[in-house]
Order: structure tokens, then sequence, then C-alpha cells
């Protein structure tokens, strides 16, 4: 059997067993064996003669003429080698130039194709250029809620409506220049005075700007820590936000006591019943706080369906903003006095909407 155009072959280290001293199947004729390898020009051709005991034992040996390279070789013995080792770690690292295709764009069409290092690039430079616009938006609308806030404490104490009218602008000013949102179900939407729990999928840190946008006053349940941030903390606390400890079981006995509290004064609240971010792309289990809140006040569930935040800002890389688009879906309200119904039958319509349009 004759090997032929070994130096068409890419200039790749591999690695393979190394020779016993009895071993006769081998590689002939190079006059340098103390070396191992792939890809260079090749001063003549091998010949692979058969041995029915080194074809038993399973030796293979290429020996090629490189005056300053170290062997690499494989022995079941011995294992890789440091040298090979390495370079198979450097060729992992290439593969973030390699161009990929985008199976969600394109299903493998030219036109999908594009360059890993450049779309980190692009995504970062979007992700610096969206904190900046966020951060100029935030810093020219602060000063009306700070003014307006007195009257709202006065006489708007629960639904703050001027405070979200305010984070709606704030949302959109930032959102508009890096993904358009398209809205279906609008008129799913109770009245802005109707009290209601609102439920969502979560998968991105954009699903708080994407749903702002919508205009409704509903109060965010958002980590303590995130009160601390300038401007940001001082915005949510003028709008309601209500505080939670995650692994505090007085402080979500608390925070539940207040949405009831809210409800029972005409504001709604919102919930993202899978308590986090997913980092999948995969719906989570729901927690059944916010049923039991929806129960208990006897006010509908509102399900809305995000899709496409994830890709744009996936969790974790919150510092990249990839180019996208957004799709708010919102789903009839549900009505039903038993919580575990009311978990099930909200998961699933979120659940189904996300393999339909997801």
């Amino acid at each position: 059997m004759e090997l032929s155009s070994l130096h068409s072959l890419s200039p790749l280290p591999l690695c393979y067993p190394k020779p016993s001293s009895s071993s006769t199947l081998s590689f002939l004729p190079f006059s340098d064996r103390t070396r191992a390898y792939f890809g260079s020009s090749v001063r003549k051709r091998a010949t692979l003669r058969n041995s029915c005991n080194s074809a038993q034992k399973n030796f293979l040996h290429i020996s090629r003429a490189h005056d300053h390279e170290p062997r690499c070789y494989f022995s079941p013995n011995e294992g890789l080698n440091r040298y090979c080792i390495s370079k198979l770690y450097n060729l992992n690292k290439l593969s973030r130039y390699v161009v990929a295709k985008s199976e969600l764009a394109g299903a493998g069409t030219p036109d999908a194709s594009y360059s890993l290092s450049e779309v980190k690039l692009s995504s970062k430079v979007r992700g610096v250029c969206f904190y900046a616009v966020t951060a100029i938006a935030a810093i020219s609308l602060i000063g009306f809620m700070i003014v307006a806030h007195p009257f709202v404490l006065l006489f708007d104490r629960y639904r703050r409506k001027a405070q979200h009218f305010v984070a709606k602008l704030w949302a959109a000013a930032t959102v508009a220049p890096f993904f358009k949102i398209e809205y279906e179900g609008l008129e799913n939407l109770p009245s802005h005075d109707a009290p209601a729990v609102y439920v969502s999928n979560h998968q991105s840190f954009l699903d708080i700007y994407t749903l702002l946008t919508l205009g409704r006053s509903f109060k965010f349940i958002s980590k303590t820590a995130i009160f601390l941030f300038p401007i940001i903390g001082w915005a949510m606390s003028m709008m309601g936000t209500i505080p939670l400890k995650r692994m505090d079981s007085r402080s979500q006995l608390e925070c539940l006591k207040r949405c009831m509290d809210l409800i029972g004064n005409g504001a709604s609240v919102f919930f993202f019943p899978e308590g986090t971010r997913s980092k999948d792309g995969k719906l989570g289990d729901f927690k059944k706080g916010a049923f039991s809140v929806a129960a208990k006040t006897r006010v509908p569930v509102v399900p809305i369906t995000l899709i496409g935040t994830g890709g744009i800002m996936p969790a974790g890389m919150e510092g990249v903003v990839n180019s996208g688009s957004v799709k708010v879906i919102i789903h009839k309200p549900i009505k039903e006095t038993d919580p575990e119904i009311l978990r099930q039958i909200a998961r699933n319509t979120i659940l189904d909407t996300l393999k339909l349009r997801g």
C-alpha cells in the first residue's frame, strides 16, 4: 500500500504511536528516525510495507529530517509527550480565528459566514456605545424624576405613572440605536389602572429595557445590591422597585407582602418566575411566588414572551451587544384561583411560544 501526496496535507503536527524495537512496520527510507512530523516537503515517497506481526501490534512511525525539532509520538504506556500536547493546545486556540457559519442567520449559506474575532470586536464596540448611550440618557432624565418625585408621592404614591413614563423614555432612547422591538398582542394588556401580575421568561439584562418600553407602571423586583448604583439605583427607588435579598427568607416574605399591598392599592407587579436569567436560552422552572400573590389578591396573570434579547446580550456577557431584533408577545390574561394551575398555564403558554417562535 502506497502513501501518496504526503506534502499536500496541511502542515499540522500529528501524533503517532511510538515504535517498538521489534516492530518491522515503518515508513521508509528516512535517515533520521528521531522525529515524527507531517506536512513539510518530503524527500522521498514512503512505502508502507505490510507486516502481520507489526499490524497486530498496531505500531506506526513516521520519520522526517528536521534538525531542531523534538519528536512527537504516542505510546500506550507513555501517552502524549509535552510537545505534542502544547501543539494541540495551540491548534485549539486557533479556532477563534476560524470562519464559522451562523446557523441562525443563513442556515449554512455563504452569506451567513462571519469571522468570530470580528464579531467579538464589533459586539464589544457596540456594548461600549450601548452603555455610553444609556448613561447619557439616564443623566439627562434623572433630573425630571427628582423634580417630579415629591408630587408623585403626594398624588400617585403607588402607581407612580410619571416616573414610569420617564423610565420608558430612557429605555426607548437607549435601545433605539441598537435593535428594533416588535410588539404582538398589545390589546391583551390590561388598562393602566387595572392591577395585574405580569410574568415573563428571563434571558438577558436587556429584558428590563424591553419591558419598560411597554409603558406600564408595574413594579419590578430587584436585588438590593442594584439599588447601590448611582442614578440607576435612585431611579429604581423613585419608581417603587421592590428590593429583595435572594437568600433571605424574611426578605422574600416581606417582598410578597409588599406586592400584595401594592396590588391592593391599584398597582401592578412584575415577576421573572424563573428567578434568574437563563444561561442556555431554555425556559426554567417557575417559582410559585408570583402565582400565590395573584391567587390571593384575585388579579389576572399576564404572561409575556420575550424573544431575541438573549441573542443580543447573552447572560454573563453584559459587555457585548450583538445585532438582532426583539419580539415581545403579550398573551391573554389568565384568571384562576389555584396558584399551581396559574403557574402551569403561564409556563406552558410561554414555553409553547418559545418553541414555535423562538
